[in-house]
C-alpha cells in the first residue's frame, strides 16, 4: 500500500493555485538560493517561509557563533598589544628617569 504525503498550510493557504485565470501565491511562499553546507552543492528551493524559519535560525546561530569567536580572537590580540605598549611606556619612563638623574 502506498501512502501519499501532502503538506498543508496550518493557516489554510495554498502555496500556489490558479483561480479565474490568475496565479494566486501565498505571500510566505519564497525561493531560496544557497549552498548546502553538508554537500557543498548549490541549492535552489521553493517553500513556505514559516517552514524555512527553523533552518534559517540554525544557520544564523552558526554564523553568530563564528562571528563571536572572531571578535574574541581580535580582543585577545588587542589585549596583548596593549600590554606590550604599557611595558614599552614603562620602560621608556624608567630610561627617561635615569637620564634626568645623571
Amino acid at each position: 500500500m502506498s501512502v501519499t504525503v501532502k503538506t498543508s498550510c496550518p493557516l489554510g493557504s495554498k502555496c500556489e493555485e490558479i483561480k479565474d485565470g490568475e496565479l494566486h501565491r501565498c505571500a510566505w511562499f519564497i525561493e531560496l538560493d544557497g549552498v548546502n553546507p553538508n554537500t557543498g552543492e548549490e541549492v535552489k528551493d521553493r517553500g513556505c517561509a514559516m517552514a524555512w524559519t527553523p533552518i534559517l535560525l540554525v544557520e544564523n546561530a552558526k554564523l553568530t557563533n563564528s562571528t563571536g569567536a572572531a571578535v574574541e580572537s581580535f580582543r585577545n590580540e588587542m589585549v596583548q598589544a596593549n600590554e606590550r605598549s604599557v611595558q614599552m611606556l614603562a620602560e621608556s619612563a624608567r630610561i627617561a628617569g635615569r637620564l634626568s638623574h645623571d
